[in-house]
C-alpha cells in the first residue's frame, strides 16, 4: 500500500514481482469476494438484537478501562487499548495503529505483545493506515483493531477462504482523511514542513483530546478536537468513506464508539472530561472477551441503551440513512458503487425520503463536477 498522489494508501504491485497469470486470476477472485470497495456482505449473528443504524449485537455497554493511565491515554474510554494490552500479555499479538516513529505525521500498523506498546498505540489516528495489510493481520490466534472497512476485508475474507480469522476489533469511524490534510493542520499550528518532530497525536490523552505536535525543541501547540477534526481533517476524507454503509463496524466481534454527553437537542458535547466508551459485542466470540475482561478487571462496565448512543452519534444516523440517495446521485452521475447487503438501506431511506433526495442531488452535484475537473480524490 502507497500514497497517491491525492494522500490516500492504494496498492501497487512489489518492485521486483512478476505478474503470474494463473495466481493472479485466483487472487483477483479472492478480491471481489473480500475487497469492500468491490461489496459489503453484513454477517447474521444468531441471537443478535438489530439496531438499524447502530448495527447488530449481542450486548452493550458504556464501559472504561479500569487503569487510569489507559483511559486517559485512549480516545474515550480507553477500552480498545485495554483490551489489546490485556489480550498481548497474555500471549495474543495483536495488531495496532500508531505513529510511525521516524516521522509521527505518519500511521503505520504493529504488531504489539506489552502493555508499553499498546499505551504508545492509544489514541485514534486520523490519517491514512492499512492494518488489514499487515503480516499479522490473518493470524487466527491474533487479534487486529482496524477500521471497519479493514474489518470487512478481513471477515469477508475469513468466509471466502473458510479459514478462522483473527479477532476483529473496531470502532465508530467517520472516514480516512488525507495524508495532507494532516500537513494543513500542521500548517495551521505553524509548523513548517520537514520540521523533526517527536511525536504527533490525534486525540487522547484527554478526552476528546487535542490535536498536538511536538517539536524536537520541546513546543507543543495544539488545537481543539473541533478545529483539526472539524475543520480540516474530516473535510478531506476520500470518496469511499462518503458512501460507507458501515462507519460503526458491524462486521467485527466487538465495537468501541465515544459516548459523548449531549445537549438538549442531542448534539454531542466535545468538553474535556473522563473518557467513556460505548462497547457492543457483536458476535459471540466477542462477548466471550469482553466477559473475560470484565472478569479480569480490566474493564467497567455498566449496560447500554443502544438507542441512546445512536442518539449521540448523529453522524452515523446520518450517513447510513441518507446512503441510498447518495448513491443513486452517484451513480446517475456516472461513479459506480461498492455493492452492499443486509444493512436494510432501503428502509431507512423510506423513512427519510426527503433527506435522501437531498443527499441525491448534491452527491450528484459534486461527483459531475469532480469528473469535469478530471479529478479522482474525495468529491
Amino acid at each position: 500500500m502507497a500514497l497517491d498522489e491525492h494522500g490516500f494508501l492504494r496498492p501497487r504491485r512489489r518492485p521486483g514481482t512478476r505478474p503470474d497469470p494463473e495466481d493472479d486470476r485466483r487472487a483477483a477472485a479472492l478480491f471481489r469476494r473480500s475487497c469492500p470497495g468491490v461489496r459489503v456482505q453484513r454477517t447474521e449473528v444468531r441471537g443478535a438484537r438489530w439496531h438499524p443504524t447502530m448495527g447488530g449485537y449481542l450486548e452493550a455497554w458504556s464501559a472504561a478501562a479500569t487503569d487510569p493511565e489507559t483511559r486517559h491515554r485512549g480516545s474515550s474510554g480507553g477500552v480498545l487499548t485495554a483490551l489489546s494490552a490485556w489480550l498481548a500479555e497474555q500471549g495474543v499479538p495483536a495488531v495496532v495503529a500508531r505513529a510511525d516513529r521516524p516521522d509521527p505525521r505518519r500511521t503505520v500498523s504493529v504488531q504489539i505483545t506489552t502493555r508499553e506498546e499498546a499505551l504508545a498505540a492509544a489514541g485514534s489516528r486520523y490519517n491514512p493506515v492499512a492494518a488489514a495489510a499487515h503480516p499479522g493481520a490473518t493470524d487466527p490466534s491474533g487479534v487486529v483493531t482496524g477500521k471497519p472497512c479493514e474489518v470487512a476485508a478481513l471477515r469477508q475474507l475469513e468466509q471466502a477462504t473458510g479459514e478462522r480469522g483473527p479477532l476483529l476489533l473496531s470502532f465508530f469511524c467517520a472516514g480516512t482523511p488525507s495524508q495532507q490534510a494532516t500537513d494543513r493542520v500542521l500548517d495551521r499550528l505553524g509548523v513548517e514542513p520537514g520540521v523533526p518532530l517527536r511525536d504527533l497525536w490525534f486525540r487522547g490523552r484527554g478526552w476528546p483530546g487535542r490535536f498536538t505536535a511536538v517539536t524536537a525543541d520541546g513546543q507543543s501547540p495544539s488545537l481543539s478536537y473541533d478545529e483539526s477534526w472539524g475543520a480540516v481533517l474530516g473535510p478531506a476524507v476520500q470518496w469511499r468513506c462518503k458512501i460507507c454503509p458501515d462507519g460503526v463496524g458491524d462486521l467485527s466481534d466487538i465495537t468501541a464508539a465515544d459516548f459523548w454527553e449531549a445537549d438538549e437537542k442531542g448534539y454531542p458535547l466535545f468538553g474535556e472530561q473522563d473518557g467513556r466508551s460505548a462497547l457492543l459485542a457483536r458476535t459471540p466470540r466477542g462477548r466471550d472477551v469482553v466477559r473475560a475482561a470484565v472478569a479480569a478487571g480490566v474493564l467497567t462496565v455498566a449496560p447500554l441503551d443502544v438507542d441512546a448512543l445512536a442518539g449521540v452519534q448523529p453522524f452515523q444516523r446520518q450517513r447510513r440513512s441518507t446512503l441510498v440517495g447518495r448513491g443513486i446521485g452517484s451513480r446517475l452521475a456516472g461513479r459506480a458503487l461498492p455493492r452492499y447487503r443486509g444493512f436494510g438501506l432501503w428502509s431507512l431511506a423510506v423513512r427519510r425520503l426527503r433527506a435522501n433526495v437531498r443527499a441525491g442531488r448534491g452527491t450528484f452535484r459534486r461527483v459531475r463536477a469532480s469528473r469535469r475537473e478530471g479529478r479522482t480524490g474525495p468529491a
